[in-house]
C-alpha cells in the first residue's frame, strides 16, 4: 500500500527496534486527544517504535466524508491501511471505535500484535435514533433515549463537526460490527467502570490465547490511565 491516504496523519520516527505501531482513536475524538496528549507516541518511540497516528474521516483534521459511503468501516479501513503504507509487520492499538476497526485490519495489513481497548461486543450505533441526533445538532430537542442523547451531546461538543460525525454514524451502521475469530496475539483492555465494554469476554473467546486486563476507570479513564499504557507496552514488547 502506498501512502496516498486522505487522512491527516502524525508520524513519530524512531530507531526501528520493532515494527511500527498504528494508533487508532475513538469516535468523536482524534489522534491528538486520545494518543498524543496522553503520551503514547513518546512512550513507544522510547522503545524504538515508529508511531503512526491518523485522524479518522470526519475527525480531527481529516476531511469530512462527502457522504455515508465514504465513512463505512470498509472505507475507513482502506484509509488506515494506506496510512500505514508498505510494511513487513505492524502492531496496532485501537480504542473504542478504533478497536472495532482494528479487528478487521489483519485482512489488509500484516498485523503482528493488537491491543484492543474499550471495545463494545455489540454494534453501538445500531439502536441509535440518528434522526433525533441530527435534529439536536440543528437546534432540536434532546432525545429521551439515553444512548441517543449521549451521542448527540458528544458530536455537538466544541471543536467537533456534527454533520461529518452524523455521516460517520450513518456509514458505520451500513456494516454492523460482526467480529469473526482472529489468529494472532491480542490484548483486550477494559475499564472496570466502563459500560461500553461490558460483555467484552465474548470477544476474548473469539481469539484463542488472548489476554484480558481490567484496569481502573470508566471509558475515558481507562484510556488515560497509566495501567492501560503499561499493559500495552509490555504486551507489544513480547
Amino acid at each position: 500500500m502506498s501512502d496516498n491516504t486522505s487522512l491527516t496523519v502524525s508520524r513519530f520516527p524512531a530507531q526501528e527496534a520493532g515494527p511500527p505501531v498504528l494508533l487508532v482513536h475513538g469516535f468523536a475524538s482524534d489522534g491528538h486527544t486520545d494518543w498524543i496528549t496522553t503520551g503514547w507516541p513518546a512512550a513507544l518511540t522510547a522503545q524504538g517504535r515508529r508511531v503512526i497516528v491518523p485522524d479518522l474521516p470526519g475527525h480531527g483534521s481529516s476531511p469530512a466524508p462527502k457522504d455515508a459511503t465514504a465513512a463505512t468501516a470498509k472505507a475507513m479501513l482502506d484509509e488506515l491501511a494506506r496510512a500505514v503504507g508498505n510494511v513487513s509487520e505492524v502492531d496496532v492499538i485501537g480504542y473504542s471505535l478504533g478497536a472495532r476497526l482494528a479487528w478487521d485490519l489483519p485482512t489488509l495489513l500484516p498485523v503482528r500484535r493488537m491491543v484492543l481497548g474499550g471495545i463494545s461486543p455489540v454494534e453501538p450505533f445500531g439502536a441509535l435514533d440518528l434522526t433525533a441526533v441530527m435534529a439536536f445538532t440543528t437546534g432540536g430537542k434532546l432525545s429521551a433515549d439515553p444512548l441517543t442523547a449521549a451521542i448527540s451531546r458528544m458530536i455537538s461538543a466544541p471543536g467537533r463537526d456534527p454533520i461529518a460525525l452524523c455521516r460517520c454514524i450513518e456509514g458505520l451502521r451500513v456494516e454492523p460490527f460482526a467480529p469473526t475469530a482472529l489468529d494472532l496475539p491480542v490484548l483486550f483492555v477494559r475499564g472496570e467502570e466502563d459500560p461500553i465494554s461490558q460483555g467484552i469476554e465474548t470477544l476474548v473467546d473469539l481469539v484463542p490465547g488472548s489476554e484480558l486486563v481490567v484496569v481502573p476507570g470508566d471509558h475515558g479513564g481507562c484510556l488515560r490511565g497509566a495501567r492501560f499504557k503499561a499493559a500495552a507496552l509490555e504486551f507489544l514488547e513480547a
